[in-house]
């Protein structure tokens, strides 16, 4: 961590959570991007994702154009033309923005272009928030080209064309099957042999087998686990109850996550972060282990990332941004923060939402 940090240097910190600001904040985002958000045009679909997601749970879903917004995501829904389409390999999820919908070929005419995993998770949360029901979706050609994602050690590629493979991608898979209702799109338990080979030995999840514990690989990690039905919510009160992870072991981990400024970090020997306070903190909840954590002093930390125009940056005293505004979000979701929607820590949907 950052041996100079000083909460009193933040002119931006509060001591209460300022629903109303954050809203506000939203709001602008949903009409208009900053311009330093050009670069990040290709994951536009997930940027919506945070504003529409963080709307909802913030309870202020009335400021989105529920129909437009509905249509706008269908628009980017990958289609086949016909049957044989579902076996040429190509992945027909949903794409990322309109300008990744289509890619120029030697001859320089536009064609369509594969659609992408994380994509497809964020567009079926939307749908999802939004009250759409997902069974009028074309989930088979979703389901049987995702099928052909996954590799034989049982990780997945985010699109078709070849790609990083890691624990990110599983949870997108198990996401998407499980938001659809429908486990034909990826085989458990091979996806859950590859969850297992990264499981470092000190307990937390690497991205990719042997490779470091981190916050986010051992998220994703515990929640496919628990989405796929391999781990139980709560493990810890189930006592001898035997578990295919190695549960002391991650219990530690993540608990020496939470460093001494309150916030949590991603790895050993790093500065706290807005999103690990979500990432570590669903981990802990998933297990039952959140009775250890120190409260009131994450809460302390993430309020000095508050900031004073809305929204949460990733340390204090710097511009906030969406991805860890709305990871911010979470995190004092999981601290049952009076005025927002709770949320089911394993898909990131809110209670409200999954129970429609």
């Amino acid at each position: 961590m950052d041996s100079d940090w000083n909460p009193s240097l933040d002119s931006n910190s509060s001591t209460q959570f300022d629903r109303d600001r954050h809203v506000r904040f939203l709001e602008m985002m949903y009409q208009l991007l900053p311009s330093e958000y050009q670069g990040q045009e290709i994951n536009r679909l997930t940027l919506a994702y945070f504003v529409i997601s963080g709307l909802h749970m913030l309870g202020a879903a009335d400021r989105i154009d529920r129909e437009g917004a509905i249509n706008w995501v269908l628009s980017l829904k990958a289609h086949v033309k016909n049957e044989s389409d579902l076996i040429n390999g190509q992945f027909y999820g949903f794409h990322g923005s309109r300008s990744s919908q289509f890619q120029l070929d030697d001859n320089v005419a536009w064609i369509p272009n594969g659609s992408h995993l994380a994509s497809t998770y964020c567009a079926l949360a939307i749908l999802k928030t939004l009250d759409y029901d997902l069974t009028l979706l074309d989930s088979e050609s979703i389901l049987k080209s995702m099928k052909k994602l996954q590799q034989p050690d049982g990780s997945f590629m985010p699109i078709h064309t070849g790609a990083e493979r890691d624990l990110r991608f599983i949870f997108c898979a198990a996401a998407i099957c499980s938001m659809l209702e429908n486990w034909s799109g990826m085989d458990k338990e091979k996806a859950k042999e590859y969850i297992l080979n990264c499981q470092s030995y000190d307990g937390g999840f690497g991205m990719i087998p042997g490779s470091e514990s981190h916050g986010g690989g051992t998220y994703c990690a515990v929640a496919s686990l628990r989405l796929m039905g391999f781990v139980e919510h709560d493990v810890l009160s189930k006592g001898a109850s035997p578990c295919i992870i190695n549960v002391p072991l991650l219990l530690d981990w993540s608990l020496q996550r939470q460093a001494v400024d309150g916030g949590f970090q991603g790895r050993a020997n790093k500065s706290s972060d807005t999103c690990y306070a979500f990432w570590v903190g669903s981990v802990l909840r998933i297990l039952g282990g959140h009775k250890f954590l120190d409260e009131k002093a994450l809460r302390q930390f993430l309020l000095t990332c508050q900031s004073k125009y809305g929204g949460f940056s990733k340390f204090p005293g710097q511009l906030p941004d969406l991805y860890h505004t709305y990871y911010g979000f979470s995190a004092f979701s999981l601290l049952q923060e009076p005025g927002l929607n709770p949320i089911y820590c394993f898909l990131l949907l809110t209670i409200k939402t999954q129970r429609n």
